[in-house]
This record gives structure tokens, C-alpha cells and sequence, in this order.
């Protein structure tokens, strides 16, 4: 049993109520830990605020969400009604029906922004491959989180996108039908599919976000932050052991995203009170028009932050399909003739290669647009052993890397506005090319992150005060 501190004499009421507290709960030692003495790199840029934002978004989730389920009725025959009662009815109910929609949008915009500041300074190179990992399954829960949220208001939208989406997973081999009817609870989109997809939005997926972004930050604070520099600050340290470049999160950086939240809070709350459908991407006008399954709509889209994972689904035809057994054939003889490592691995990459394509001839383009779909967002999880760049930062990356991280960027927003658009031949073409462009980015990042004349690192983070 741990020895129990006593207040030193003279100590004020609030200071013996810590005393008492530290004794039973590590709340001093926590605070310490992970606010007044975790020592952050002192050249933190606007990129940074992107993660406090995050934290901050989930908080008005989570507190919106809660108000909201105490009058949403879950039920196909009035879950529609329910939501119209909260927004014209309930006092209040329709900003916190609005900060929540608005919100789910919000929540992707820094969430994207966040995870692209990780991707231009390495924020997923050792040491921090678990951070990294930890922040993708953060992603693919939102994603899941999202998804099953988007069909609650019983709209015709949210109707028709969960039929299209879950309809997909028949797509897979030999379960795939069986599996399809496990997430509906049904054989079609109905009562037992909402209640499903209810209790999930609302207990068991929160639940698992909340433990992973715990284990995020746990993970993020044991190995340090990284820097726009990506600098090693824990490498230089004082004769106290403190890092040379580095200053205590609380207060300086506590304050300091206070400046962002503000920023945030100001566009936030003019979204919500002057354009809260934002044009018919944060909330779209089919639906504000109740469920009906006799009814298709003419044009089928997710939300906007699926767009561009669902523009690379509806690419996937089999003239793609075609394409990428040749680009597979093509990567296979260009390993045995020009690749490292011994004869018995470029034969066995060359064997590989063959069953690749065999299933990809023997397989419908559908499924092959499911694996492309997930893959999409499952390849980020691997980008850690994709870079093989000699440097962490682009700002010592050759300046050329510039341009290939401005085309992804370019044609990721490219595919997005293509997924909200209705089917079209050319916008089809359009879409291919961007799903080449999409993973030929980290599938050939092993060649050409090492390509070029890389600058100089600086052993101390480059800052100016201002």
C-alpha cells in the first residue's frame, strides 16, 4: 500500500482537497504528465490546431447527441415525425439538431486537415507508427460512426444511401449475401435495420472511439509530439532532463489553440445560423422529405466526406478492372527484371502477381469496387513503411514533393465533387484516373520519396517568436 502524503501546514482548504484526491487518484500526476510538464516542440504552427479541434468537435457531438436521443424515437414509422418534433417542437431543438448535422461535417473537415498536416510532416514516422495507426482506426470508426448516423432522420436520402451502401457488402464472396442481411436485421432496409443501426451510433461505436482517441493521445504523449521541422526535440535536453526546443503544453499551447477555437467557433456558428445545409452537402434537401421505399430518388449520394471514397467505388468497372491486371502484370515484370532481393522472391512477387490477376478476371468489378473503396482508406494504415524518405518534413523534401502532394490534394477534392455529381461518362473517366492517381501516390512512395537532393535537417527546430 502506497504511503499517503499529508498538506504542509498552513495549506489552504483547496490545497488539503488535492492532498486528499492525490491520495486516492492520480490527478496531479495525470495533470502533469500530460499538461504542465509534457514538453511540446516550441515551433507548433497554424497545422496544429487541427487535433485540439478535433477533441473539441467530439465534445459538441457527444453533448448534442445526448439532448437530441432524448426525443428521437427510433422506430421506421416515426423517427421522420420525431425529428421534424425536435426541430419545430422542443425549445432549442432545432440549434442542437443543427450544431449536431453541422457538426458531423465539421468533424471530417479537421479531422482531414489534421491527418494531412501528419502526412506533410511525418507525423507517422518512428516513432510514431502507433499514433498513426491508432489515428486511421480513429478514422474508419468516425467513418462507421457517421454512416449509421446519416440514416437516423428516416429521410429519403438516408434511406436510399443505406440501401445502396449496404447492398454492396452482398458484393463479397461467399458470405457477402448473408452478411448484408446481418446489417440490415432484415432483407430490406426497415424497423430492425434503424434500431441496429440506433444502438450503434448512439452506445457501442462512441464507446470504441472514445477508447482509441484516449489511447491516440496515451500513445502521442509517451514518444512526443513531432514538428513542423521534424526534429527530435527529446534528443536535446537540459541538465533537468527538460528538452532544449521544447515548452509545457499548459499553459502556452492551452492558450494558444484558444485561438483556433475561437476561429473555429466564429465559422462554426455562422454555418449553423445562415447556411446550415451549406448548399445541400452538410445536409441534402432529399432529405427533408420522409423515407419511401416505393420512391427512388434520381441521383443517389453519400455526404460529402464519402465522395471521394465513393467516387472510386463507382470507377471500379471492368474496363478498370482490365487496367489494373495489366498494371499488375506490368509492376510484376518490371520487379523480376529491375527488382532488389533474391530469385526466390521476384518469383514468388511473380506468382502473386498471377493469382492477383486471376482474380481480378474471375471476380465482378462490383466486389473489385468494394476492395477498392475500403482500401482507399485501409492503405493509410500501411504509409509508415511506404515512406522511405531520408527525411520527416517536406521542408526538407525536394521542393518538387510540393507538387505531387498539392495533385493528391487537388485530386482527392476532384474525386469528392465527382461523387455528389449524377453518372457520367466523362466524370466516370475522370474518376479512374483519380483512383490511379489516388494509390498510385502511396503505392509508389517508396520510389519516389527517396528521388531527389533533400535539404540539410538542423539539429534545434527553427523558431522565431512572434
Amino acid at each position: 500500500m502506497a504511503e499517503f502524503k499529508t498538506a504542509p501546514a498552513g495549506a489552504s482548504a483547496g490545497e488539503k482537497l488535492m492532498t486528499w484526491v492525490d491520495n486516492r487518484f492520480p490527478a496531479t500526476k495525470m495533470y502533469k504528465e500530460h499538461m504542465s510538464e509534457y514538453y511540446a516542440p516550441k515551433n507548433f504552427n497554424f497545422w496544429y490546431f487541427f487535433g485540439s479541434l478535433a477533441m473539441l468537435v467530439l465534445v459538441i457531438q457527444i453533448v448534442t447527441g445526448i439532448f437530441l436521443v432524448m426525443n428521437y424515437k427510433p422506430d421506421a414509422a416515426m423517427a421522420f415525425a420525431s425529428v421534424e418534433y425536435i426541430m419545430r417542437d422542443v425549445p432549442w431543438g432545432w440549434l442542437i439538431r443543427y450544431m449536431h448535422s453541422t457538426g458531423a461535417s465539421a468533424f471530417f473537415i479537421v479531422v482531414y486537415l489534421h491527418m494531412y498536416r501528419g502526412l506533410i510532416y511525418g507525423s507517422y514516422r518512428t516513432p510514431r507508427e502507433l499514433v498513426w495507426i491508432f489515428g486511421c482506426l480513429i478514422f474508419l470508426c468516425l467513418m462507421a460512426e457517421a454512416f449509421m448516423g446519416y440514416l437516423l432522420p428516416w429521410g429519403q436520402m438516408s434511406y436510399w444511401g443505406a440501401q445502396v451502401i449496404i447492398n454492396l457488402f452482398s458484393a463479397i464472396p461467399f458470405v457477402g449475401p448473408d452478411l448484408a442481411i446481418l446489417i440490415r436485421g432484415d432483407y430490406v432496409v426497415g424497423d430492425a435495420t434503424l434500431n441496429r443501426f440506433f444502438s450503434l451510433h448512439v452506445i457501442a461505436v462512441p464507446l470504441v472511439l472514445l477508447g482509441l482517441v484516449v489511447a491516440h493521445i496515451i500513445a502521442l504523449h509517451e514518444v512526443g509530439s513531432n514538428n513542423p521541422d521534424g526534429v527530435e526535440i527529446k534528443e536535446k535536453k537540459d541538465a533537468n532532463g527538460i528538452p532544449l526546443d521544447g515548452i509545457p503544453f499548459h499553459p502556452y499551447y492551452s492558450v494558444h489553440d484558444i485561438v483556433g477555437v475561437v476561429g473555429f467557433l466564429i465559422v462554426f456558428t455562422a454555418v449553423i445560423f445562415f447556411m446550415p445545409e451549406f448548399g445541400g452537402y452538410f445536409l441534402e434537401y432529399n432529405n427533408f422529405i420522409p423515407a419511401d421505399p416505393f420512391k427512388t430518388p434520381p441521383h443517389i449520394a453519400p455526404v460529402w466526406y464519402f465522395t471521394p471514397f465513393y467516387s472510386m467505388l463507382r470507377a471500379t468497372t471492368d474496363w478498370m478492372v482490365n487496367v489494373l491486371a495489366i498494371l499488375v502484370g506490368v509492376a510484376a515484370v518490371l520487379n523480376l527484371i529491375k527488382g532488389s532481393g533474391d530469385g526466390k522472391a521476384k518469383m514468388g512477387a511473380l506468382v502473386g502477381a498471377a493469382i492477383l490477376i486471376g482474380l481480378l478476371k474471375v471476380l465482378e468489378a462490383k466486389f473489385w469496387g468494394v476492395a477498392v473503396m475500403g482500401g482507399a482508406v485501409v492503405i493509410l494504415v500501411f504509409l509508415p513503411w511506404l515512406d522511405k524518405s531520408p527525411v520527416k518534413s517536406i521542408r526538407y523534401r525536394p521542393t518538387w514533393n510540393n507538387l505531387v502532394y498539392a495533385v493528391f490534394v487537388v485530386n482527392f477534392v476532384i474525386l469528392g465533387y465527382l461523387g455528389t455529381q449524377a453518372p457520367s461518362p466523362v466524370g466516370e473517366k475522370v474518376s479512374q484516373v483519380g483512383t490511379l492517381i489516388y494509390f498510385g501516390f502511396f503505392l509508389l512512395m517508396p520510389w519516389w520519396s527517396r528521388v531527389g537532393t533533400f535539404k540539410q535537417v538542423p539539429e534545434r527546430v527553427n523558431f522565431k517568436p512572434h
